[in-house]
């Protein structure tokens, strides 16, 4: 069985780590280091949907800026 959390540049593993965090802070969520099993779905999902929204913003704006 593979591992679905596979970074399709391993390097920037803990660039995006650090960005979960960073969002997570930013929308209010509690996120902290180790077992999160506190944290609701919905929590858990904004975090990650906010961070699909700032990368496709910035994706956007490095496009235009082209």
């Amino acid at each position: 069985m593979s591992s679905r959390n596979k970074s399709v540049v391993p390097q920037a593993r803990e660039a995006l780590n650090r960005f979960k965090y960073e969002v997570a802070n930013e929308i209010g969520v509690p996120l902290k280091d180790g077992y999160n099993g506190d944290l609701t779905s919905y929590q858990n999902g904004s975090v990650g949907g906010y961070m699909v929204k700032k990368m496709i913003e910035r994706a956007e704006q490095d496009l235009m800026s082209r």
